[in-house]
């Protein structure tokens, strides 16, 4: 999960950045609105935990600008502010829920992860593609009723592949997800390779064939009936 948080009050924003930053969630951070704004402009999330009261502007206008350039993105209203209008605003200009400070950091995984799985699994928490089966909650992954380990990474890897079925994805794409920032970083995207033929190998067992195509020139694809 490729997650935005957007909130000025640093204590906070550190906290659930500790709490969510477990390895198979990529935390990225702003804290004001131009940083935001800057941010969803370039670069795609599947979650944005959005404050509306920003030092330099309104979370709403952040949402509605969210909502015309990437509308599939999920969001979670975080607010100090209780009232019941803007519960309203935020949910009819299309945000996913609503999360009044002060709360606990595990509802807030919940209602994430809830999130998570209406927006890309239409909240399914088994998801089976013929002989493989995920289970997101107990994040355990069978092919042909046989466990598979698979690292953080490549748990990753294979619910981005699955939440894209059917589409294809640069190694750029693969990279910005898994790493976010990090991936900035890098001279080349030769690991994503090393992580597509690893996960590959462990998923074309038994009569599970192949179902991560590579699109020469352009990426990989996961086929899905």
């Amino acid at each position: 999960m490729k997650l935005l948080i957007v909130e000025d009050e640093k204590e906070l924003l550190a906290n659930i950045q500790s709490y969510l930053n477990r390895g198979d969630v990529v935390c990225e951070a702003a804290s004001s609105f131009s940083e935001a704004q800057d941010r969803l402009l370039s670069f795609a999330y599947d979650i944005v935990l959005l404050d509306l009261m920003l030092p330099d502007g309104s979370g709403l206008n952040l949402l509605r600008m969210l909502k015309k350039i990437n509308p599939e993105t999920g969001v979670l209203i975080i607010s100090a502010k209780n009232a019941i209008e803007d519960r309203v605003e935020g949910l009819e200009l299309g945000a996913d829920d609503y999360l009044t400070k002060p709360f606990h950091l595990s509802e807030l995984n919940a209602r994430l992860n809830a999130i998570y799985r209406r927006r890309k699994f239409q909240g399914h928490r088994q998801l089976t593609f013929d002989c493989l089966t995920v289970d997101t909650d107990t994040r355990e992954v069978s092919v042909d009723g046989r466990g598979v380990e698979l690292t953080v990474k490549e748990y990753e890897l294979l619910l981005f592949f699955i939440s894209n079925k059917n589409r294809v994805l640069t190694k750029q794409a693969i990279a910005e997800h898994l790493w976010g920032d990090d991936a900035d970083l890098l001279d080349s995207f030769d690991f994503v390779y090393q992580h597509i033929k690893n996960l590959r190998k462990k998923l074309a067992v038994g009569s599970c064939g192949d179902q991560i195509k590579t699109i020469y020139g352009l990426g990989y694809k996961f086929n899905s009936r």
